[in-house]
């Protein structure tokens, strides 16, 4: 029930005559029982009217988007198992000349990191050659000793770079044979 129906019923004169005396110019008359029930009800159905039709609103809003989104389309396309392979193999024939140079670049890749490796165990080795003094170190001895722990970290991050691309080799090649068709191992 509204604010201002509330406020305004009980100073309302009525056009229902149920008890004259009392409705009749007096300012602080009391509307009939029936009445106001009446009204209450009217407000009721008026409020619930209102909202049914938000709530009608804000679903059907989207309806033509809704509509579209809902349609459906079944599409069914057969092919043949020649044509099935025949793109298969032309797949295969696309990507088989960048996958053999991958494995290419990784193995020149590999190739200079054991060089590298190479001459750093050189380095190591030459280094042990070195006599040292018993007695006391000098500040060149000490630059030397810490090159060689450098280099010696260098060689082992180095084998490990080495180990990895191993690992990756022989995984694009296990994966590169398994993709070309018609090769088994």
């Amino acid at each position: 029930m509204s604010r201002l129906s509330k406020a305004n019923l009980k100073a309302r004169e009525s056009i229902f005559m149920s008890r004259p005396e009392q409705l009749i110019g007096d300012i602080q008359a009391i509307c009939p029982p029936d009445l106001e029930e009446c009204v209450m009800a009217m407000e009721d159905c008026c409020e619930e009217a209102y909202e049914a039709q938000v709530l009608l609103r804000n679903g059907t809003a989207d309806l033509s988007r809704m509509s579209k989104v809902l349609q459906n389309e079944r599409v069914f396309l057969l092919v043949n198992e020649e044509t099935i392979k025949r793109y298969k193999r032309g797949l295969a024939d696309e990507v088989e000349p960048a996958i053999n140079e991958l494995i290419e670049r990784a193995e020149q890749g590999l190739a200079s990191l054991e060089k590298k490796a190479q001459l750093l165990e050189n380095k190591v080795e030459a280094a042990k050659m070195i006599p040292r003094n018993a007695t006391g170190t000098s500040a060149v001895q000490k630059l030397e000793a810490r090159r060689l722990q450098n280099l010696i970290k260098q060689r082992e991050q180095l084998e490990a770079q080495v180990q990895a691309l191993e690992n990756e080799i022989l995984q694009q090649a296990s994966s590169q044979s398994s993709k070309i068709p018609g090769s088994r191992r």
